[in-house]
């Protein structure tokens, strides 16, 4: 049980100010909460079996080649925000709520591929799997991460609902484009 606690309140520790909860954030604002939540939440289970599986030898991988795949992935994340903050309206987005009319497997399959590429490389990937080869617990390990992870986002998701009642998603999407484009700049400076 010490490691499912542990895995859970190091992993909730990283992930509250982290990449994760802002893309689901901004997930939240183009799509309806509850499919981002389950695509996300099967993202973060894939993603956690793999990283307690593995235990550390997920850290034995040169941190540049990592930090240069996460510049890649962030940048490629920019430029879909960017270019959807700053393109044409789409016809197909809801006027009332703001969000786009997708059904409920589009959002979640979009939220899954979302967070599963953003979590490749991630502190709590690692976190999880150190925490896995330490305690040599993975299975604990891995539901305590995953439990973390799930609570961040749901937080996201409660927070994406108010904000785009709020605030336009487009806004929400051209401040999001820059912040991965920060994310992707700091990843290339640790990939040097």
């Amino acid at each position: 049980m010490l490691a499912l606690l542990t895995a859970f309140g190091l992993v909730f520790l990283v992930e509250l100010p982290d990449k994760t909860m802002i893309a689901t954030l901004i997930l939240t604002t183009r799509y309806r909460g509850l499919p981002v939540f389950v695509g996300v939440a099967a993202a973060f289970a894939v993603q956690c079996v793999i990283a307690a599986a593995f235990g550390g030898v997920l850290t034995l991988l040169p941190e540049r080649v990592v930090a240069g795949i996460v510049a890649v992935l962030f940048g490629l994340g920019a430029v879909l925000l960017l270019r959807e903050g700053f393109g044409r309206e789409e016809s197909t987005v809801d006027a009332d709520s703001g969000q786009v009319r997708v059904s409920f497997a589009r959002a979640a399959v979009t939220s899954f591929g979302v967070l599963f590429a953003a979590e490749w490389g991630d502190a709590s990937q690692f976190a999880t799997a150190a925490l896995s080869a330490r305690f040599s617990a993975p299975v604990l390990v891995g539901v305590g991460s995953w439990l973390a992870l799930c609570a961040v986002a749901g937080i996201a998701v409660l927070l994406g609902a108010k904000i785009r009642d709020r605030i336009r998603p487009r806004l929400v999407q051209r401040v999001a484009g820059m912040l991965f484009a920060g994310f992707a700049l700091f990843a290339v400076w640790q990939a040097i």
